[in-house]
């Protein structure tokens, strides 16, 4: 069914509605990021081709996981602007849809029609102000799958396999970045740098400052990797992409409130206590165990048969015979 012509003029409303600045959020800081990447690929399983174990390839991803937030620079600011809606996902706001569509188009389309369904909040609808960290995520992972048929491939053939070597670890370290974001539970949530929601029963904060003085400052002044490796759970198959890392990104905004209440009780001034340190690890540690898992599914599922793709024929122009006619 055609939309109508008046909904179409509401969503062309909805459009040209000045864009606000998308709210700046740098995950884990560079320390933070570096730390998921390198312990990821630390204990990637030992069945994942022999190349990703060399110590030049875990340095490469190591170095990958802040790259993302390098693309932030106001020295690019179209860049900076495209993709910074990546970095989150206002959990709040995108489960007014329903349940999320796989991709990102069909998610845009929803957005704005719940935007004309709820229009006191069309503004904080729009898909830049909502985010799109699922999708980012599963798009980057689906090109590391690719990389890695292709990986079989040529290795099947005693080709060269330098090359997409290479497009195996930037694309690994890559999806770390937003792997690494899932697990900070202020990048799930429209309470990301300071309490937004009317009621406020636990008096939380409301200053702009808990984003960067937990996933930055204190990360950087306190957190080791050494004492994030211990945490690390073993290794878990994945399902289904898609579902098994929103389940992981739902029990991420399940923790915001529990932040933002050791925050209150100090877990992050300075040397912080022993309860803000025992979360910071252990969600460190969730982004480090997800990214080792999704890296070993994609080579798993690198293996499964390419679907046959079928291309549908052209129109038959009037008075042109059919193809094979």
């Amino acid at each position: 069914m055609k939309p109508s012509a008046s909904l179409l003029r509401r969503i062309a409303a909805l459009l040209v509605l000045p864009l606000t600045a998308v709210p700046p959020s740098f995950g884990w800081g560079r320390e933070g990021h570096m730390m998921i990447n390198r312990l990821a690929a630390e204990s990637l399983p030992a069945d994942l081709p022999a190349f990703l174990h060399t110590p030049q390839a875990i340095d490469e991803i190591e170095y990958l996981g802040p790259e993302p937030d390098r693309w932030r620079s106001p020295a690019e600011p179209e860049l900076n602007a495209e993709q910074a809606p990546d970095h989150f996902i206002d959990l709040e706001l995108a489960t007014l849809i329903g349940p999320l569509p796989r991709q990102r188009y069909e998610y845009i389309a929803d957005l704005y029609a719940a935007g004309i369904t709820h229009p006191k909040q069309a503004a904080d609808l729009r898909p830049e102000k909502v985010g799109f960290q699922p999708y980012i995520t599963s798009e980057v992972w689906e090109r590391l799958k690719s990389a890695m048929r292709d990986y079989r491939e040529l290795s099947a053939k005693h080709e060269d396999t330098k090359p997409v070597e290479a497009a195996i670890l930037f694309y690994a370290g890559w999806l770390g970045h937003y792997v690494g974001d899932g697990s900070q539970p202020l990048h799930t949530t429209i309470n990301y740098n300071g309490w937004a929601n009317k009621d406020n029963p636990g008096n939380y904060t409301t200053d702009h400052q808990i984003h960067s003085r937990f996933e930055t400052v204190y990360v950087a002044a306190n957190i080791k990797a050494s004492d994030i490796k211990p945490l690390l759970p073993a290794g878990r198959p994945i399902g289904d992409e898609w579902t098994d890392y929103l389940a992981y990104l739902n029990h991420t905004n399940s923790l915001v409130e529990k932040l933002y209440q050791l925050d209150k009780d100090h877990g992050f001034d300075g040397a912080g206590t022993p309860e803000g340190k025992q979360f910071t690890e252990e969600r460190l540690a969730a982004g480090a165990a997800m990214l080792r898992d999704l890296i070993s599914a994609a080579w798993i599922k690198s293996a499964d048969p390419v679907p046959e793709y079928h291309r549908s024929a052209p129109p038959v122009k009037d008075g042109a015979a059919a193809p094979g006619m």
